[in-house]
């Protein structure tokens, strides 16, 4: 009697699983290529390169990191989507590359759920909300309150339209009904430094962005932007406590691999991230930058994804947000 075709068939899927773990098993065995579209020195760059000193040290094999800024994030985007899927090659990516561009940019050069492979996420930053330490707002309702008695003169910087802090300027002003108007820069020290001098009345940054100015003593932390106070600065009121609407702003910062890269290398890639992101080192260093680290298996960051497609959508449109 002959073996049936569908026989043959998990036959085969059974060898080649067996395949990919042995696969998975040695990996890696040469060095990986870390692939980033951030610029040298910003936050998501020093964290990638902090826990890809440990990745190395866990798997015993370097680390190389190949940056591609520019071009909002599709030289780097690229150059991952067309190396081959075989764990050796990894991409940095943030919420802003996977899903606010595709929905705000009239068209980018890949599909973020089809041409990648989600394997973790590494960090979580929240966003306060700062202003001059010479400014006349003591409080969030401070703030509101200035911009219902002169409308537009409030202003606020961001550093690209649809960033997290021209999201978060937006959606305070809607639930505010107040009109507060983005100032969009170039660089993100040009912010804070206008924040400072008074040229703009506020800024929605990460610690680590607006600290370095708090501890010169030019800027001042109004409310941080999270649900509850944050555990290292737990004088910061939340934007509900001072006096404005209940905000959640933050952005996140994951992993992903090719299409097609194998379950068993994901696994074990994900495992290594989950690892070192409990190192005590890492840890404190995150912490210095202002940021958490947060890791997820790879299904929590591909729902992450899709979820976040849909309320972009929904945000950009309720907002009136687009790029001109």
């Amino acid at each position: 009697m002959k073996p049936s075709l569908s026989c043959g068939l998990v036959a085969a899927s059974l060898a080649l699983a067996g395949i990919q773990a042995a696969y998975a098993d040695d990996f890696p065995t040469r060095p990986i290529r870390l692939v980033t579209p951030y610029p040298a020195g910003l936050t998501p760059d020093v964290a990638t390169r902090i826990m890809a000193e440990k990745l190395g040290k866990l798997w015993g094999k370097p680390i190389v990191i190949e940056a591609k800024p520019g071009a909002n994030g599709f030289l780097a985007l690229g150059a991952a989507k067309q190396a081959a899927p075989d764990g050796y090659t990894l991409l940095v990516v943030g919420d802003a590359h996977m899903t606010t561009n595709p929905k705000l940019l009239a068209s980018v050069p890949y599909d973020p759920q089809k041409d990648y492979t989600p394997v973790s996420l590494f960090f979580r930053a929240p966003f306060l909300f700062y202003t001059s330490a010479s400014a006349p707002y003591a409080s969030m309702r401070d703030l509101i309150e200035a911009a219902r008695k002169d409308p537009k003169k409030i202003t606020y910087g961001t550093p690209y339209v649809g960033s997290p802090a021209h999201f978060g300027g937006a959606i305070l002003a809607q639930a505010t009904r107040t009109e507060m108007m983005p100032v969009h820069y170039k660089e993100g020290a040009q912010i804070y430094t206008a924040v400072a001098n008074g040229d703009i009345s506020f800024s929605v940054a990460t610690i680590g962005s607006g600290l370095p100015l708090v501890k010169a003593g030019k800027l001042k932390m109004l409310a941080t932007a999270s649900p509850q106070r944050l555990a290292d600065y737990p004088q910061v009121p939340t934007v509900k406590e001072s006096g404005g609407p209940d905000l959640a702003i933050e952005t996140w910062v994951g992993l992903v691999a090719p299409a097609g890269t194998p379950p068993a290398v994901v696994q074990k890639l994900n495992a290594g991230i989950a690892q070192v992101l409990k190192d005590p080192e890492l840890i404190e260093k995150f912490a210095a930058l202002g940021i958490e680290p947060q890791g997820s298996t790879p299904t929590e960051l591909s729902t992450r994804v899709r979820d976040e497609l849909a309320e972009v959508e929904t945000r950009i449109k309720r907002l009136g947000i687009s790029i001109e």
